[in-house]
């Protein structure tokens, strides 16, 4: 079967009512059916165990071999050895049930009396626990069960796991208990409507708290004798009408309480069906008074920003199209966001506050025309005094210093790391909006090191274009498939043997000739293309990787990955299936990630790691020692793998720093048990410092640059290396 039609199986199963009420026997007839229709077997059935693991009980069944009176026997007790095989191994496909030796406990009690000679058992197990057991039975012999027929089988298995999951929880009536008691002490309204009789059955404290009325009123009472209807009729009527068709209702709306006080909720009604099937709508509400007069507030001050009183950006732009001459400075705080998530919004706003201060007695006294918080971090002013002689250097210089002064948030004491654009608007008036020249020139002053200033100018502006051009070429370049693999190769250091390459890309232009990665992937990276490039590269490393595996090459490959690629969300997707397609044997496909990057998200990157690491896919940190990662991260992540970054290295074998660097690291490592990869190797004297230091691998010019596939593997060969690659 092909693998749409077995997606669109499981899809029925998961979207299927019952396994989104929970009903497990209900889903389990569902799965026994839709897998006896669609496989070419003979019996599907599923079995459960008791909670003390001593009975089973056949929960569903369908096929042309349904069991009558012949049973299977207790598993758990008579047949030791098929349980442990289902506890161990989850799944147990047997093309002949009479000669597999997993089987033999049932053979001739179970299988030869109904003349069953093929079978594909899956374990049905809740967080490692075996629950029951998904059987599918074949009459033929089967030389071996398709992996697509094992892939769906245990999936389903794992759809009946979640589904009897959910049963479980519904059964505990602690958890019913629990949720009725964190209801109660909610600050939302909580309200259950019986749709058939349209009464209110139940109501918890909050919306006594929020009305004013006596939930012995509400209780039993109708719904139309609800403030909603008789306050809203019309809305009332519509969302009720709503509610039967299915659809979710959501809104806001404001009413009086008997006092005469006017509140605001926002609602939220959604429609449920019991085990019973009956049906409810569950009511949502949240007092936002303050919030809506918030709002309004907000939309009255459409101009302004809330947080630092300062124009918007809408506002600026405005003034901007107006003006034609003097200087516009934009102001980027780098690393903002990370200060935000580490130190917290609120201490997030209080630094930006205080920097639309500082702007503000800037502006005051060189009498700027307007000051304007521009987006989420950055903040732009405008200078239009035709009186006023600037000297560039010295004044943006002087507004830098003024802005990186540290600042005192709670306890702590912060230094803003500032990024200053400055733009000549008579320059660039007739040829680019003002603003985004300033967002080009501070993109550059982020990348500086030491004070982050950029002043827009020729130069800029030709890079800009010839960035423009590359990134034109670069949607060519995909369509075309001007890319091409190199691969480095990597050296034991101990072995003294080559174990691997790491493959890097290469862009045959067909005007520039060959370009390296520098020339084109930050572009790639700005453009939102790197995720399409870094597919390609993942795919056909992964293919060249299999070729080389086929011809017994015991080679790992190393592969970057980029942060925006890394964090796209479909990163373990993707692995996955070339994984399966490909079969590369475990810990031979290993991505690498710069540990500045790593660090963009660590919760998620945390979760994506594990992911990985799962499915058997090596992780190394490239560039080590360059970011800020720590070892408490270092511990967090499954990392099998740290790159020394080559600037280590390079004047390894003349400065005392370097070395006590590397070393440190090689000793980091050794205590984390993390395996070492020297980057940048030129000379044999890095390469016996770095034995010495028992730096376990290392790559770099002293060994080869970066070839094509076919000098590569000629490369290997000539270097007598135990793997051999043929063609």
């Amino acid at each position: 079967m092909k693998r749409r039609q077995h997606q669109h199986l499981l899809e029925s199963l998961v979207q299927s009512a019952a396994k989104q009420q929970g009903d497990f026997t209900k889903t389990a007839e569902l799965a026994t059916e839709l897998l006896c229709q669609n496989l070419t077997v003979s019996l599907v059935s599923v079995w459960t165990f008791t909670a003390d693991q001593q009975t089973q009980t056949l929960v569903a069944q369908f096929g042309s071999m349904m069991l009558q009176d012949i049973h299977r026997p207790k598993l758990l007790q008579a047949c030791p050895r098929y349980v442990h095989e289902l506890k161990t191994l989850r799944h147990i496909d047997a093309g002949n049930t009479l000669t597999d030796p997993r089987l033999s406990e049932l053979a001739e009690c179970y299988f030869i009396p109904r003349h069953i000679n093929s079978s594909l058992d899956i374990a049905i197990r809740i967080n490692g626990r075996l629950e029951g057991v998904l059987c599918i039975e074949r009459a033929q012999f089967t030389p071996h069960w398709h992996d697509s027929e094992i892939h769906l089988a245990c999936q389903m298995a794992d759809q009946l796991a979640l589904t009897l999951a959910t049963k479980h929880s519904y059964d505990k009536e602690e958890s019913l208990s629990l949720f009725r008691c964190a209801t109660e002490q909610s600050r939302q309204i909580s309200m259950l409507i019986n749709l058939h009789t349209e009464k209110v059955e139940y109501v918890n404290q909050a919306h006594s708290e929020i009305t004013g009325m006596p939930r012995e009123q509400i209780i039993g009472a109708n719904i139309r004798e609800l403030a909603f209807f008789k306050q809203h009729a019309q809305l009332a009527e519509q969302t009720l009408a709503q509610i039967f068709r299915g659809e979710i209702a959501k809104g806001e709306a404001q009413f009086s309480r008997a006092d005469g006080s006017r509140y605001w909720l926002t609602y939220l009604l959604s429609q449920f069906i019991t085990d019973r099937g009956n049906h409810y709508a569950l009511v949502s509400s949240e007092e936002n008074t303050d919030e809506h007069n918030y709002k309004l507030e907000l939309e009255r001050l459409a101009w302004r920003c809330g947080l630092t009183g300062l124009h918007n950006r809408t506002h600026f732009n405005r003034v901007l199209e107006r003006t034609n001459k003097g200087l516009l400075l934009l102001v980027d705080l780098v690393g903002f966001k990370r200060f935000n998530d580490t130190y917290g919004h609120e201490n997030g706003d209080s630094l930006l506050i205080e920097i639309a201060r500082r702007l503000k007695h800037f502006s005051e006294i060189n009498k700027a025309t307007e000051i304007a918080r521009v987006g989420s971090d950055e903040f732009a002013v405008l200078l239009t005094d035709d009186n006023a002689v600037y000297d560039l250097d010295y004044f943006s210089t002087r507004l830098y210093q003024h802005l990186a002064m540290p600042i005192l948030i709670g306890r702590e004491q912060v230094e803003p790391k500032p990024a200053l654009a400055v733009v000549d608007i008579a320059s660039v008036a007739s040829l680019f909006a003002p603003l985004t020249c300033a967002d080009i020139a501070v993109q550059y002053a982020k990348k500086k090191k030491g004070t982050a200033i950029q002043v827009f100018n020729s130069t800029l502006l030709s890079a800009f274009k010839e960035d423009a051009q590359i990134e034109r070429d670069l949607h060519s370049a995909i369509r075309g498939r001007q890319f091409e693999l190199y691969y480095q190769p990597l050296r034991d250091l101990e072995q003294n043997t080559y174990i691997g390459a790491e493959a890097l890309i290469r862009w045959h232009h067909p005007k520039r000739g060959v370009l390296f990665p520098a020339s084109f992937i930050d572009i790639a990276e700005q453009s939102g293309m790197i995720n399409s490039i870094g597919s390609w590269v993942l795919e056909a490393a992964c293919r060249q990787l299999n070729l080389w595996q086929h011809h017994n090459a015991d080679m790992t490959m190393h592969v970057n990955v980029s942060a925006r690629q890394f964090f796209s969300g479909n990163l373990f997707e993707q692995v996955w299936q070339l994984l399966t397609r490909y079969r590369l044997k475990p810990k031979t496909l290993i991505l690498e990630i710069t540990e500045t990057e790593l660090m963009g998200d660590i919760r998620h990157a945390t979760f994506l790691c594990q992911e990985l690491a799962e499915l058997g896919v090596g992780l190394a940190i490239d560039d080590f020692g360059t970011g800020y990662s720590s070892m408490r991260y270092l511990k967090q992540f499954p990392i099998s793998k740290l790159k020394i970054d080559r600037s280590f290295i390079s004047d390894l074998t003349v400065s005392r720093e370097s070395r006590e660097i590397v070393s440190a690291i090689i000793a980091m490592a050794s205590a984390l048990n993390i395996s070492l990869t020297a980057e940048g190797v030129e000379t044999l004297e890095q390469e016996a410092f770095l034995a010495k230091s028992f730096c376990h691998q290392a790559q770099g010019y002293l060994y080869s640059p970066a070839l094509r596939e076919p000098e590569f593997a000629q490369f290997i060969l000539s270097a007598k290396s135990p793997s051999v690659l043929t063609h």
